[in-house]
């Protein structure tokens, strides 16, 4: 475990103050990945509207809704803003589909990692190159193993530090921010769409079921996660 440098107060600070103090702290060195979800599009306007020196990125799997890629869109152009896109490498996606089909993830959680690890993990591998803070927009609410995660803490994997500021936000406070700011976001959301990833893999959440059961809904698996945000 790398030792934090001694940012005292980060957990104290909003937001937006904190991610000022981390750009001013690490000089262009900071960056922050969106999926375009909720959470993603909240840090992304504390962001652009307070002009911080912060890279914004997103992943481009290729198989993204359509109403995510339409909000990409718009999010550059209500802030007039750029947003970097990363996509995986286009041999390496035509080699998986040529062996094992286009759909190969719902056979096996063996099948779906692998194309998790080369739509999603080896972008950002690409992306995360020369940054020491990577900002995400997770939520303790997520799911069981992001519980107990501190707000700031050191990525053995990616080998950066890491900041969560919407750590500790529940769902509703960051939707009610959302409408409040009027901060563009995915329609699906209106659908019961709570977490969006790509399409294949994404379904609607029913009344009652947990915040993830809409991802990768056919894994019995409860550690659901695609290798962005797991130490390994």
């Amino acid at each position: 475990m790398k030792n934090l440098p001694p940012l005292k107060g980060l957990e104290t600070l909003l937001p937006e103050a904190a991610l000022a103090f981390l750009a001013e702290q690490f000089p262009q060195q900071v960056c922050f990945s969106t999926s375009l979800g909720l959470e993603d599009q909240l840090v992304t306007h504390f962001i652009f509207q307070n002009k911080l020196p912060i890279t914004i990125f997103t992943l481009q799997t290729g198989r993204l809704f359509k109403e995510t890629e339409e909000l990409l869109h718009q999010t550059q152009n209500y802030y007039g803003q750029k947003i970097e896109i990363f996509e995986p490498q286009a041999d390496t996606v035509a080699q998986l589909e040529r062996e094992k089909g286009r759909f190969s993830f719902y056979d096996s959680i063996e099948n779906r990692k692998e194309c998790c690890q080369i739509r999603k993990v080896e972008p950002l591998q690409r992306a995360l190159s020369g940054f020491r803070v990577w900002v995400t927009g997770i939520r303790a609410q997520h799911s069981e193993n992001r519980q107990n995660l501190p707000i700031w803490e050191w990525d053995e994997k990616f080998n950066l530090y890491k900041f969560h500021p919407l750590l500790h936000w529940t769902y509703e406070e960051v939707f009610d921010t959302i409408k409040k700011q009027q901060i563009p976001y995915n329609p699906l959301h209106e659908q019961g769409f709570v977490s969006i990833g790509c399409e294949p893999c994404t379904r609607a959440v029913k009344a009652g079921e947990d915040f993830r059961a809409g991802r990768w809904w056919w894994e019995s698996s409860q550690q659901k996660e695609c290798g962005l945000h797991t130490k390994s």
